[in-house]
């Protein structure tokens, strides 16, 4: 991963009659790196990222994607993009191989279609009509789709919505992989422990701003708040906040004399942080 910028974003407006749907949003994706984008319904995500992909156009600010302005991109940017939508039923009477053959041929320099159906898992479905795939089958299929033109950059809406537990952990393997191919992924989800486990960065969107941008760990400085501290005494649940919860732990071992009792030591999860700043912005209309 470098810091190049794949997607730099400045003061980013978009209104829809008196609606703000984007007010002022700015964002920085760096090549190569897994980014999430999370807030609520309505914070103005979808419409950042249309824009981004060029399918809609902003009234005012400075938006740069791959070093293009997608407002003038022509077919040479598109074919370095991939896009992968929330749902997808084209073509549901051809099968996996006739679709990613089918698509590769849009490209000047596809990736191998064997290869790619390969990639994504479906190598004993590749002569199955695509409805009769699987939920988690038919994603990577979109996946496929996606990424079948080599794109330096891919855009995931919602990719694993409706998706079983297993089938979500299988699906973050295939993301990993193509990250790790040097592929620069912005990641749109509601789960957040989707992008814990998958995002190098985030950014918490609301109002069609950016409240927060930084590591999962560091989101909102989640790294440097109380932690609680938990244990068992007497036969009794005991719970106490410290900034400091090494030193904490160390004189309850000192007082337990070695082993502390049901111990743990608790900081804010990405949901906490992720609640309290989205509560913010609702106390501050």
């Amino acid at each position: 991963m470098t810091t190049t910028p794949a997607i730099r974003v400045a003061d980013l407006h978009k209104h829809y009659g008196p609606k703000h749907a984007v007010a002022g949003l700015d964002l920085e994706v760096h090549t190569g790196e897994i980014f999430a984008v999370l807030g609520p319904n309505g914070a103005g995500k979808t419409t950042t990222v249309e824009i981004l992909e060029g399918f809609r156009k902003r009234d005012s600010g400075e938006v740069h994607v791959l070093g293009t302005d997608p407002q003038r991109a022509d077919r040479h940017w598109r074919s370095r993009i991939g896009i992968v939508l929330q749902s997808s039923d084209d073509r549901p009477e051809l099968t996996v191989r006739e679709q990613v053959h089918h698509v590769a041929k849009f490209y000047p320099r596809p990736r191998d279609p064997e290869e790619v159906i390969a990639a994504v898992g479906l190598t004993e479905k590749a002569d199955t009509r695509s409805r009769q795939l699987s939920g988690g089958q038919r994603r990577r299929l979109d996946v496929a789709l996606g990424v079948i033109g080599a794109p330096e950059l891919l855009f995931l809406d919602e990719p694993t919505t409706g998706f079983d537990p297993e089938a979500r952990r299988s699906f973050w393997e295939l993301i990993r992989a193509l990250r790790d191919e040097g592929t620069t992924i912005l990641l749109t989800t509601h789960y957040l422990d989707e992008a814990e486990a998958l995002a190098d960065r985030c950014a918490v969107v609301a109002s069609g701003r950016v409240l927060a941008l930084d590591t999962p760990k560091s989101l909102g400085g989640r790294a440097n708040r109380v932690a609680e501290v938990r244990w068992l005494e007497g036969g009794e649940p005991r719970t106490a906040d410290t900034d400091s919860p090494t030193s904490f732990v160390a004189s309850l071992a000192a007082r337990f004399d070695g082993e502390i009792p049901g111990l743990q030591v608790l900081r804010p999860t990405l949901e906490d942080v992720y609640l309290s700043l989205i509560a913010s912005t609702e106390d501050a209309r």
